[in-house]
């Protein structure tokens, strides 16, 4: 008999696993996985795109600026309150400055060198514009010092916005002279009669500390933009002979500084800052009091929130709190340093100079004055101390040299 076919059956029917996606789900999982690489490939092309020492200067300004608040916060709220206004008003308006300084300091960032060069005569005869001001009715006396002027919602003291305009000023100027900087001519003009007519205008305002700040400044963009050794040596003298002379010419600065070299401490008077300031740092010990525990803000240290704001840091936050923040200004002088290193272009080379030598000699002259070093000069810490010129200013000249760490290897020679 022949063989009968089995009827054919239908395969069995292939039910989809319980968690596999269809074929759409599939390509739209793809795509997504796709998307997210590709986002995470650019952001990390970005971030390695970007020069590391712009970003250590960046995060030290930030951490300075945001300790600065909180300290400001800690050491004037007592000062406030007694005064009858809120406790925070001070910190209110350090963190005001703050929200505007930042800003411009990124804004500063993006700008190209050939900017910072177009605009640094028109900023320098702004600066000394406003620092004329101050002998005007708008100017304010604070403790004998005629360095401010009145805007009607804040002072603001004009020799802040002076230093920025000397550092692109004497950024552009040396940047053009580079390989004439051994002739005397070359250096006096016109260097000579522009740093007269500032630092004469600076001296009738009688305002010594930042008079001091800006001759460290000016010799450190001499020194930085490539100025022969011969001609340093005689700015040297020249500056530590102005300030003898105007030291001499004070009563007031000549009773400061015999009280400190005559080993006589005037409790009533001359002496009594220095001394309450050197308490405030003993009582700290080793961990400090603690975050607003201290008791020379209780109305025994005059300007605790500003030039003497690093012995209420002492009081507060101990040997250790003090020798930390010493450790971030050591930092950034590290990195500015590098980021001279980097710079191609002399003009950028002398900006970055002239505001190392600014920051951090005013951090020192700061310091040596709370721990007795220095007599006392009304010189506030740099981003930490109160007071919105200076914040702003020093936010400005940072945000200047973030521009060149962006592109440290770009050379203008165009001006």
């Amino acid at each position: 008999m022949p063989r009968q076919k089995a009827p054919r059956t239908a395969p069995p029917s292939r039910t989809p696993a319980p968690n596999r996606p269809s074929t759409g789900a599939t390509a739209g999982g793809s795509a997504r996985k796709s998307s997210s690489s590709a986002v995470v490939v650019s952001l990390g092309k970005r971030i390695r795109g970007v020069n590391r020492n712009f970003v250590l200067l960046l995060s030290i300004t930030l951490f300075l600026v945001a300790f600065g608040i909180v300290m400001v916060l800690s050491s004037s709220s007592v000062e406030e309150f007694a005064g009858g206004n809120a406790v925070s008003a001070r910190f209110v308006s350090q963190a005001t400055f703050a929200a505007l300084g930042i800003p411009l300091m990124l804004f500063a960032s993006r700008m190209p060198l050939r900017f910072w060069k177009r605009i640094a005569w028109p900023a320098l005869f702004v600066a000394v514009i406003l620092q004329a001001l101050v002998f005007t009715p708008i100017g304010v006396d604070v403790n004998g010092n005629r360095a401010w002027i009145d805007l009607g919602f804040t002072t603001m003291q004009p020799a802040e916005a002076l230093k920025v305009a000397l550092v692109l000023w004497l950024g552009l100027i040396l940047g053009r002279k580079q390989g004439k900087l051994h002739v005397a001519k070359e250096v006096a003009v016109p260097i000579l009669p522009v740093l007269a007519l500032s630092f004469g205008v600076m001296a009738l305002s009688k305002d010594l500390g930042t008079m001091i700040v800006v001759g460290a400044l000016v010799l450190g963009a001499l020194y930085f933009g490539g100025v022969a050794s011969k001609f340093l040596w005689l700015a040297g003298f020249i500056a530590v002979a102005a300030a003898l002379l105007l030291s001499i010419f004070s009563d007031n600065r000549m009773a400061r500084i015999t009280n400190f070299f005559g080993g006589d401490v005037d409790y009533e008077t001359w002496g009594w800052q220095s001394a309450h300031g050197l308490y405030a740092l003993a009582a700290g010990g080793l961990f400090g009091s603690g975050l607003g525990n201290s008791k020379a803000k209780w109305s025994w240290l005059p300007e605790a929130d500003n030039d003497f704001i690093f012995a209420i840091i002492g009081e507060e936050l101990g040997l250790v709190g003090a020798i930390i923040v010493i450790g971030v200004f050591v930092l950034l002088a590290v990195v500015l340093v590098r980021i001279y290193h980097e710079a191609e272009d002399w003009t950028a080379k002398t900006i970055v100079g002239a505001v190392t030598t600014w920051l951090i000699f005013q951090a020192f002259v700061n310091i040596a004055v709370v721990i007795g070093f220095l007599p006392v000069l009304g010189v506030p810490l740099p981003l930490v101390s109160s007071g919105g010129s200076a914040l702003i200013t020093t936010l400005f000249a940072i945000g200047i040299v973030l521009s060149i760490a962006r592109n440290p290897k770009r050379s203008e020679s165009r001006t």
